[in-house]
């Protein structure tokens, strides 16, 4: 998962400081909204063509590492 990771890039200079797939401005949170609305990775790809498959793979697996270091109260939860 490092390797993937290093895909991803954090500068204050672009995009705010939002993550950001390397060398672009397209933000991570952009591509895990368009997956987990069900858009496919085929879809993406031909959305973005400067992206590779990689790319996608990355923004999943920084998502993940996030939601190992904090909680996000969801809708019709009930936090202890």
């Amino acid at each position: 998962m490092e390797n993937l990771l290093r895909r991803i890039s954090i500068d204050p200079m672009v995009c705010g400081g939002k993550p950001c797939v390397r060398g672009t401005r397209i933000w991570v949170s952009l591509l895990l909204d368009f997956l987990a609305s069900g858009s496919s990775m085929d879809e993406v790809l031909a959305e973005y063509p400067q992206l590779q498959r990689e790319d996608l793979l990355a923004a999943i697996a920084y998502g993940s590492e996030m939601s190992r270091e904090r909680f996000v109260d969801l809708p019709g939860s009930n936090a202890a």
